[in-house]
Order: C-alpha cells, then sequence, then structure tokens
C-alpha cells in the first residue's frame, strides 16, 4: 500500500454483537474480562486488516476502562472504528456497550484502545493508508489519538531519561 492512499474511518468500521451467556461469567454472574477483551480484540483486528488491505496483528492495548459491569443476558454491542494511522501502525478505538434485551436501555460499558501492525509477506511492518478524518467525532477521535501518541512517547522518555529501562 502506497502512503499517498488515505481511507476514512468509515470505509474500515465494524460493528458485532454478542449475548451473555452462563460460560461467559464469573461467580458474580457478570461478563468475564478476558471473554470482553477477546471479543475488544476480534473486532479491532477486523477494522485494522480492512483499512490496511492487508494482515495485521495486536501491538498493544493501549487503554481498557471497564465502566460497567456486564451481565448474564445482556447483549453486548461492540463498534470499532480506526482512530489515527502512522507509517505502519494504526489505532482502533472499539466502545462497548451492554443492552438490556427486555427494556432496550443501553448503557457504555467499556472502551478501549488498541495499535495493531500492518506485516508484509515476510511479516515485517509496511506502510499502510493514512486516516482521513470526515465527520466531527472522526476528528475528534483522530485529535485525540494523536495526544494520546505524544503522552506515550513522553512517557517512554521519562522512564529511560530515569534509568529504569
Amino acid at each position: 500500500m502506497s502512503e499517498e492512499i488515505s481511507k476514512t474511518p468509515k470505509q474500515s468500521a465494524a460493528e458485532t454483537r454478542h449475548i451473555v451467556m452462563p460460560d461467559h461469567t464469573n461467580h458474580y454472574g457478570t461478563l468475564f474480562g478476558g471473554t470482553l477483551m477477546s471479543w475488544i480484540d476480534l473486532i479491532a483486528v477486523m477494522v485494522a486488516q480492512r483499512h490496511c488491505g492487508r494482515e495485521a496483528v495486536t501491538a498493544s492495548v493501549d487503554k481498557l476502562n471497564f465502566l460497567e459491569p456486564i451481565s448474564l443476558g445482556d447483549h453486548v454491542i461492540l463498534k470499532a472504528s480506526a482512530n489515527y494511522a502512522g507509517r505502519s501502525s494504526l489505532e482502533i478505538g472499539v466502545q462497548v456497550s451492554k443492552e438490556n434485551p427486555y427494556t432496550g436501555i443501553v448503557t457504555r460499558a467499556t472502551t478501549a484502545y488498541l495499535t495493531f501492525v500492518a506485516l508484509d509477506e515476510n511479516k515485517k511492518p509496511c506502510p499502510i493508508p493514512k486516516i482521513k478524518p470526515e465527520t466531527e467525532t472522526e476528528i475528534r477521535r483522530y485529535e485525540n489519538a494523536i495526544l494520546r501518541q505524544e503522552a506515550n512517547r513522553n512517557l517512554v522518555k521519562k522512564i529511560k531519561d530515569n534509568g529504569k529501562v
């Protein structure tokens, strides 16, 4: 892929749903965090592959916030989109909501940010399309992703300067 190519977040966005079954829950009757993390990673890789047009692998889970517990029987709605793309890596944002199937009430339950790296035929990082945000929400997410990248770089630099790495 040429670095000249750009895609909108909408072009690679994905949405999926799950129902929380007994084997997905802990002894409190709430969804295992690891199960939800797996679902988040799966939808995020789909977005990364669609954006890059090639194999992409998880490089890091940069932030994962469990805001509300998700209970047995809840419907889980995962929405993911590419927020930012660098030379060979991109940030995928995932919003997780829970829906009560009887009342229809939807509540934000989890947010996550993951970084993926695109790989060429030799399993080496390769160039990917840039992100072209269009809507206000996409622009906000793009700008916030840049802030997260800068904060991560600053943190790594401070740790290295402190002699801890």
